[in-house]
């Protein structure tokens, strides 16, 4: 399955991006924790050129906290500063305005020596569908003045947001890249609700998943659903959490459609505890 996804209003957003540029001090680009690289979008590296940044990975929460580490370190290894936050809960909000100073700190200080008086820092918050940022925003904002979603393609018009003294943040809809290099970026993006569920096939994520936790986290795997033993026969997986869940067709027959979609929540929504799908050492390789 190849999975792709690129409305209209996306690439109006790419033009949009690239026009707005000169307004902003700095790109807060926002990347889920869960995926650091998959849910980063090459087309941003085009579009915003050398302007500074920040990478916020969000959903920390639901992440592996040593793999988050290890990303941030990766990050500054790329000449890259990385915070990681939970904007649902409000949690390690401060570090995003504390690196963005870190970061303007030169910009400030000539600025300052042509006696000009410093001003609110200007970020546009740049990410792909479904990573937060509306809810970060909110959350910055202390007010719902964005638009909040579970599900991808909510925000689609750019907005200035008063963020206190401190920061003035323009807010860009979400923006995916038109063919993903590596077919399994967009199984993970999927799998995480980055992609709409009506253009991926649910069997298929739950197949990736199911091998994903198999190999990844084999003891949370067996942990949520009973297993006693990870069984290299995916259908006999499903066939055992299908039963398990009483998710069954008339004649007793397991409903793999819907068992998939059970599979796919959990994942989602953390009942499989937190998980990381990028690993450090892939990107290294």
């Amino acid at each position: 399955m190849t999975i792709q996804w690129f409305p209209g209003h996306m690439a109006k957003a790419r033009r949009e991006v690239t026009e707005k540029l000169k307004l902003v001090d700095i790109i807060f680009e926002l990347v889920d924790a869960r995926l650091p690289l998959s849910s980063r979008n090459p087309m941003i590296d085009e579009v915003t050129g050398q302007k500074p940044r920040l990478i916020i990975l969000n959903k920390a929460d639901m992440a592996d906290e040593a793999e988050t580490k290890k990303w941030i370190r990766y990050f500054k290894e790329q000449g890259l500063q990385a915070v990681a936050i939970n904007s649902l809960e409000g949690k390690g909000l401060q570090q995003v305005t504390k690196a963005a100073k870190e970061i303007l700190i030169e910009k400030w200080d000539r600025m300052r020596a042509k006696g000009m008086k410093p001003r609110a820092i200007r970020a546009m918050i740049v990410g792909i569908p479904n990573v937060g940022k509306s809810t970060l925003i909110n959350r910055l904002a202390k007010k719902n003045l964005a638009k909040t979603g579970n599900m991808p393609g909510v925000t689609k018009a750019q907005q200035w947001i008063k963020v206190g003294k401190e920061i003035e943040l323009l807010d860009t809809p979400g923006i995916l890249w038109p063919k993903f290099e590596d077919p399994e970026t967009g199984y993970k993006l999927a799998l995480t609700g980055a992609i709409k569920d009506s253009v991926v096939e649910m069997q298929d994520l739950a197949i990736y998943g199911l091998k994903f936790l198999s190999s990844r986290y084999p003891a949370k795997l067996l942990d949520r659903y009973g297993l006693e033993e990870v069984d290299e026969e995916i259908v006999h997986t499903f066939d055992h959490i299908g039963r398990k869940r009483n998710i069954l067709e008339g004649g007793g027959e397991v409903d793999y459609e819907m068992t998939a979609e059970a599979i796919v929540r959990d994942v989602r929504n953390g009942a499989l505890g937190r998980l990381t799908f990028d690993r450090t050492e892939e990107a290294a390789g």
